[in-house]
């Protein structure tokens, strides 16, 4: 098992969070700081963040994968099992590889339609 410390901000206020993860099982699980643990399956690593963040709509995680362009194709959740991701630019076609739980600050949302949706936008924006 893995773990990864994310910078979090909630009202206002940074903290962190702990996620432990398995890629080779596809399990991303939360350490809360008051001793409580909530774990979460999924196709991919990327979308058990995304369920992560679901649950936590007052919580921005401030990690790459929470970026609204940021988004896995089916090879890279298939290499990393969703660990790597592409982020995307609108009219641009190659994106740069991330690794997900990487610092970002920039454009984060909690909602991984919106993330679906700006990878539909800009596929058609070629």
């Amino acid at each position: 098992m893995k773990s990864v410390v994310i910078i979090t901000i909630k009202n206002n206020t940074r903290g962190s969070s702990t996620i432990e993860y398995e890629g080779g099982k596809l399990v991303l699980t939360l350490l809360l700081d008051n001793g409580l643990k909530k774990t979460y399956t999924a196709s991919d690593i990327y979308d058990c963040l995304g369920r992560l963040r679901a649950d936590f709509k007052d919580t921005k995680f401030l990690c790459k994968g929470a970026k609204v362009n940021v988004h896995t194709s089916g090879i890279s959740s298939h290499m990393s099992n969703g660990l790597v991701a592409y982020e995307l630019k609108m009219g641009q076609p190659d994106g740069e590889l991330v690794y997900i739980f990487d610092y970002d600050e920039n454009n984060i949302t909690n909602n991984i339609q919106e993330q679906h949706d700006f990878c539909t936008h800009r596929a058609a924006s070629l």
